[in-house]
């Protein structure tokens, strides 16, 4: 294991269930959205939302629950809420700040590959005390691509001048951790309870499989130790 990572010159990390204890925000967001104007969300909300966008989840409450608001009202009364819960609420994953502070102890560059919005995770990383650590994020929407594909890992990988078997990609999304290893990326698999269903999964499609961020702090801690 440790010669493992002594062979890596780059780290990426995912941001929302990595870094940020984050996840919980887009399963409750519609849940929020109803309470916050005094309706009963039903049982299951947060399943039949997850695969539509956030434009297509607020027309399905406009429609499901009678809002009077406009579709484009309830969206930015969604978008409002995401950004207050990134800007003030949300909180780092436990150990995020070690592993980060171990990682670039280690003379290991940092970057960063996030579906989010910029705006809200450089607030949420700021206000943790994380982004110091980070040379650079990365966003699926300002690459043009999701990641299914890895054009976001190598733009990273290319900014910190690593090659793919040198840079190691913390995710906790089994497809994520597959497109990374697709293209020859190491991969550190993240458990998380809220988030990937098929932890054996993940647990077998990674290089390593991490269930204590501070238990990946000490491997890297330990790098250079004879």
């Amino acid at each position: 294991m440790m010669s493992f990572i002594r062979n890596i010159k780059g780290v990426i990390f995912d941001i929302d269930g990595v870094l940020l204890d984050s996840l919980e925000i887009w399963t409750d967001l519609g849940a929020r959205y109803l309470v916050s104007i005094g309706k009963e969300p039903e049982q299951g909300l947060a399943d039949i939302l997850f695969s539509m966008s956030m434009e297509q989840g607020a027309a399905y409450l406009k429609e499901r629950y009678c809002v009077p608001e406009t579709t484009e009202e309830i969206y930015g009364g969604l978008q409002d809420m995401l950004r207050d819960y990134y800007f003030y609420e949300v909180k780092a994953k436990p150990g995020a700040q070690q592993l980060l502070s171990a990682v670039s102890d280690a003379g290991i560059s940092i970057t960063a590959a996030t579906s989010s919005p910029r705006e809200l995770i450089e607030r949420a990383l700021e206000r943790n005390g994380l982004i110091r650590y980070i040379d650079r994020i990365f966003t699926n929407s300002e690459i043009g691509k999701s990641k299914h594909f890895p054009d976001i890992y190598n733009a990273a990988a290319a900014h910190m001048g690593t090659e793919p078997e040198e840079t190691l990609v913390f995710e906790d999304s089994l497809y994520a951790l597959k497109t990374a290893a697709a293209a020859g990326y190491r991969t550190a698999g993240v458990a998380e309870c809220k988030g990937e269903p098929d932890q054996d999964g993940l647990k077998r499609a990674s290089d390593i499989y991490i269930t204590e961020l501070t238990a990946a702090a000490e491997l890297f801690s330990q790098r250079n130790s004879p």
